[in-house]
């Protein structure tokens, strides 16, 4: 079963659809990028998922069902325009945000103990809201969106504004869902951190998916034909190799359509060319991104 199935969603405002016939699934247990240019449709995509808005046509389950009022409480939200009531203590914060998910305060004080602790931000529980740097606000804002152990997370810009230390903090969390069995769907504009976290991402642009898979297949659709090498000795002339680059002390070569790395590498030993590294050259995220959006592909 699916913790989140989205199929054939459409949204519209006025003549222009913002979510056009949008499909994809989540598995339990792994942590879901979504990505895409302001104005894709992220935000509009998620707000459906969580029932604040209603899709115009197509159907969306969370666990295997339609969300209702009780399943709702299997989803932890953090959206991107936080909110916590500033002359609360943490603790008390914690507590109340626990309530509305249902929780009596014995076992949210437990729960919220635990997380605090795992935090190393126990021994200020009783600190006010206001009086915390906006990093440690912001890791407050995720104990709150996980304190009733919800299945699915949803995490919109998560990482914005926080220093390295709470960077690295929120990623363990991040994995630690995972290895919970908990889906976690995470929007951010940063894309190597999606790209060090996700198991599968999904790209929109302008309400349409335009990428949909793990990240290995999409980066090897989108490589381009050439090969990082290092080496002792005389390259000269080689077979195949149309371009030759240099980064530091590392040569890129670039291979006509007819040339695959393996029989470069063949040619390279031919000519008793010793090598150190040889690399396929595979693209990041962000400059996947950036030829997709810019080149408008779908």
């Amino acid at each position: 079963m699916f913790s989140v199935e989205v199929n054939h969603i459409l949204k519209a405002y006025g003549n222009r659809a913002v979510v056009n016939d949008l499909s994809f699934d989540i598995n339990p247990g792994e942590i879901f990028g979504l990505i895409g240019p302001n104005g894709a449709g992220k935000t509009t995509t998620i707000r459906m998922i969580m029932d604040i808005i209603k899709p115009d046509s197509g159907e969306i389950k969370i666990m295997g069902k339609k969300l209702t009022g009780a399943s709702k409480n299997e989803i932890g939200y953090l959206p991107e325009e936080r909110g916590l009531y500033k002359k609360l203590s943490i603790i008390e914060s914690i507590i109340y945000f626990a309530s509305l998910k249902g929780m009596d305060t014995r076992t949210s004080v437990e729960r919220g103990e635990k997380l605090l602790k795992r935090a190393e931000m126990l021994p200020h529980k009783n600190k006010k809201i206001e009086e915390l740097s906006r990093g440690m606000g912001q890791i407050i804002q995720v104990i709150v969106t996980i304190i009733h152990d919800p299945k699915l997370i949803i995490l919109d810009e998560p990482f914005a504004g926080l220093d390295p230390v709470n960077t690295q903090l929120l990623k363990d969390f991040i994995r630690e869902f995972r290895s919970e069995g908990k889906s976690v769907i995470m929007s951010t504009h940063r894309m190597n951190d999606i790209e060090e976290l996700s198991d599968r991402i999904l790209m929109i642009n302008k309400g349409r998916m335009v990428l949909y898979g793990d990240l290995t297949s999409i980066k090897s659709k989108y490589r381009s034909n050439s090969v990082f090498v290092e080496y002792e000795g005389e390259l000269g002339d080689i077979a195949g190799v149309i371009e030759k680059r240099m980064h530091n002390k590392t040569v890129e070569l670039m291979l006509d359509e007819k040339t695959t790395p393996q029989i470069l590498l063949g040619n390279l030993v031919k000519k008793g060319v010793a090598v150190s590294r040889f690399e396929l050259s595979t693209p990041s995220l962000n400059e996947i991104f950036i030829k997709v959006v810019g080149d408008g592909h779908e």
